[in-house]
Formats: C-alpha cells, sequence, structure tokens
C-alpha cells in the first residue's frame, strides 16, 4: 500500500501571467521548480487564497530568476495577475519511506524569490 503524501509546496507565489490560449499548464520559475524538487511536466495541485480556487495541472519551466508564475490555458480562468497561490504536488510513499519522509516547503518574497526551504524537524506520517 502506498499514501498519498505532500511533496513540496510553494507558499503564496504571485500569479505574473495568465494566457487562456496557451495549450496549458502553469509555468514556474526554474528556480522555484529547483529548489522544491517539483519536475517539469509534472502533476501539481493548486489552491487560489484569493479566490477558494483548487484545480490540478502540470508544471512546466519558465525562465530563471524571472519569478514568473503563469497559469496558461483552462487555469488562466482560476486566477487574476497578482493572486496568491499554493503549488503543491503529492508523492506515493510505501509503509517503508514514511518514517523519513519530509516535504519541502519553499517560501518566497513578493517576487516569486525563494527566500528559504522549511523542512520539518520531525520526519511525519508514521504509520
Amino acid at each position: 500500500m502506498t499514501r498519498t503524501m505532500l511533496q513540496a509546496k510553494l507558499h503564496r507565489v504571485r500569479v505574473t501571467d495568465a494566457d487562456l490560449h496557451y495549450e496549458g499548464s502553469c509555468g514556474i520559475d526554474e528556480l522555484l521548480l529547483e529548489a522544491s524538487g517539483i519536475r517539469e511536466y509534472q502533476q501539481v495541485e493548486i489552491y487560489n487564497i484569493n479566490n477558494g480556487e483548487r484545480f490540478a495541472t502540470y508544471a512546466i519551466q519558465a525562465a530563471r530568476r524571472s519569478g514568473t508564475i503563469s497559469l496558461n490555458g483552462a487555469a488562466a480562468r482560476k486566477a487574476m495577475v497578482g493572486d496568491l497561490l499554493i503549488i503543491a504536488a503529492y508523492a506515493g510513499l510505501t509503509a517503508e519511506e514514511l518514517p523519513t519522509w519530509h516535504p519541502v516547503i519553499v517560501l518566497v518574497d513578493e517576487h516569486n524569490r525563494p527566500q528559504r526551504s522549511v523542512i520539518p524537524r520531525e520526519p511525519i506520517g508514521r504509520s
């Protein structure tokens, strides 16, 4: 059996672009992808702090150090430029992996630059 656990979270990133006519996805600054461990084309859940919308899409790489968080295609209808988001990725973990698992939580400044990554002190998900 596996459990779906939080892998990584980009906390309170700000939407910089929305393009309804793009093919779909969420563009994320390459630096934020690296800091969080989220991979390009990985499924992400997006939670809009401003309006309560919650939806799934996939991550694509945006220019490094651009601060870009872009919602593309249908996702562009779920947020406005300036809205604050939580972007989360999840992973399936086995019972053996759970005792030592730590999610990565990336905190950002007002320009979507990573300020620090938070890793809980104690492992989570003990079965």
